[in-house]
């Protein structure tokens, strides 16, 4: 027992003794960085990367955050944090408390933009051996970006020690950005050069193409000049080809959204004729019970409130469907057959559905939460895909799968194609055409509902929500073929991705023109779109 006890107190005072040698050796380094100005304080910094000691990393933090100062007394420099009049001072190695000091009694050391970059220049040399890999992998990033050849041997003997591959790719990415934009570009031999050059287009992202274009019309010599100027081709038709599958992601993406925005008002216009102009306003009351859920939730159950969304989605299905049969029964049953007539009605109930949750809620916009698992984004090769649209993109096909087996399984689905394809022989067949409208409009409204719910993930929720899907709703539905839902899914993939391949050309708003253009010469030609209905009553 007592020789345990005496192995150990050995241990403590070797290790006490090491960090006090180890805080002696780095003393003179951190007390010359509230010297000479800010030269000086660069000076030191530099000395300090060179010497490659985590231990100075507290006192480089410190100055980065603006808590190092000098005490005037002897000129020490301490780590100051304000505490009421005073100041509460401690050591920047040891982190041993040093007591108080009046607001005059030390002097705050001055950086500015020069030494903010040669700070995390260090601060990412010093940290490449922490034993935690993420900030291995920060640090590997922060050198990379600023290329300190003082950190070049530390690099070098963090990536003789590195087990894990993408930390170590990332120091080895690092080490290559020195090497060619330093001095040391001039010893490398070509082998050196072509390997430098390989490891920076298999990092394959736009610092990698800006710095290889930088070695490429820089003064160094020709044959890395060449190679830099060959990997800046390969890499160019790599991110060209990724830029490509990134706008076919968000042609895919903005494709789920008009087909959420459009499937509702094809059943009911396919079924109905109704020309609904009050269909954004249901897309609106989904977004806004989104935003009462999540409010109950927030007050009542704070904990749950991942579980929001999954609550609001009936929640809005049921109100959006209810506030379409009201606006049937009431208004719309009156109109069947006068198309001027209804598109007059239901643009007035849309603008008085919009001033009425004007009123009810205020002109701006409500925030809307995210749950922790529609949050973030992961990559997937040079594809970067937020959880959000992923989660938008998969419960868009859900719902037009749900409703294609609705209406090809049920018998309420056979009766809205048997009226939308010849209403007056379904009439006959003691089908309740009347019924059936008042329950279509509520279905095509509920499902307006659900794509409130997941606009109200990735756009404003505001009054006038649906005013900017309207139009492109109308634009799916005649395009892909009146009632039709493969078309309407077809449409809205094929406009939002030719709306994401020409906006980077003719911008958002030129790209739409050209789309609608597009659409009204596609009409000319084929005047039912690409899926037509075939049936007596739609034929006549």
């Amino acid at each position: 027992m007592r020789r345990a006890l005496r192995w150990l107190m050995a241990v403590c005072v070797v290790a006490a003794t090491s960090t006090a040698a180890f805080a002696a050796d780095l003393r003179p380094l951190v007390q010359a960085l509230g010297s000479g100005g800010y030269s000086g304080t660069e000076k030191a910094l530099a000395q300090l990367s060179e010497a490659g000691d985590p231990a100075a990393v507290p006192a480089i933090e410190a100055l980065q955050a603006g808590d190092l100062y000098v005490r005037k007394a002897d000129g020490t420099v301490v780590v100051a944090r304000k505490a009421g009049d005073a100041f509460t001072l401690t050591d920047p190695l040891t982190r041993a408390a040093l007591g108080e000091a009046p607001a005059g009694a030390v002097e705050k050391i001055r950086i500015n933009n020069s030494l903010r970059r040669a700070i995390s220049a260090s601060l990412g040399a010093l940290t490449l051996m922490s034993p935690d890999a993420g900030v291995r992998r920060s640090a590997a990033d922060a050198v990379f970006k600023s290329r300190d050849a003082s950190a070049l041997e530390t690099l070098s003997a963090a990536i003789a020690k590195e087990q894990d591959k993408g930390v170590r790719a990332a120091m080895e990415q690092a080490r290559a950005a020195i090497l060619l934009t330093g001095e040391a570009a001039s010893k490398m031999t070509d082998a050196d050069i072509q390997s430098a050059t390989d490891t920076l287009t298999a990092r394959g992202d736009r610092d990698a193409l800006v710095l290889l274009n930088m070695v490429a019309g820089s003064g160094a010599s020709d044959v890395t000049k060449k190679l830099a100027a060959a990997a800046v081709s390969t890499l160019e038709q790599k991110l060209a080809f990724w830029a490509a599958l990134q706008n076919l992601w968000y042609g895919l993406s903005l494709g789920s959204v008009l087909l959420l925005a459009a499937i509702g008002l094809a059943v009911t216009f396919g079924v109905m004729g109704v020309i609904n102009m009050a269909h954004g306003e249901m897309v609106m009351i989904g977004a806004y019970t989104t935003f009462l859920v999540q409010e109950f939730f927030r007050a009542h159950a704070p904990g749950l409130f991942d579980l929001s969304i999954l609550v609001a989605l009936p929640a809005a299905f049921l109100v959006s469907g209810g506030v379409g049969i009201v606006i049937e029964r009431s208004v719309i049953r009156w109109l069947y057959g006068r198309p001027l007539e209804t598109l007059l009605a239901t643009w007035g109930l849309s603008l008085a559905l919009q001033q009425a949750v004007r009123s009810i809620f205020g002109p701006t916009n409500r925030e809307v939460g995210a749950p922790s698992w529609m949050s973030g984004a992961f990559e997937l090769g040079g594809l970067t895909i937020t959880y959000g649209r992923l989660w938008i993109v998969v419960f868009a096909f859900a719902v037009f799968a749900a409703l294609l087996v609705a209406l090809k399984r049920t018998w309420f689905g056979l009766s809205i194609r048997a009226v939308t394809q010849n209403r007056p022989m379904a009439n006959a067949m003691g089908i309740r055409t009347a019924r059936v409208d008042a329950l279509t409009f509520g279905l095509g409204s509920g499902i307006a509902g659900l794509a409130g719910v997941a606009l109200s993930q990735i756009d404003n929720v505001s009054p006038n929500l649906g005013q900017g899907y309207i139009l492109d709703s109308f634009m799916v539905v005649v395009f892909g073929g009146v009632g039709n839902l493969w078309g309407t899914l077809v449409g809205a993939l094929t406009l939002g991705t030719m709306n994401k391949f020409l906006e980077p050309y003719a911008g958002a708003v030129l790209g739409k023109i050209l789309v609608l253009i597009f659409i009204i010469l596609f009409i000319q030609r084929r005047p039912r779109g690409l899926f037509a209905l075939k049936g007596r009553a739609v034929e006549a």
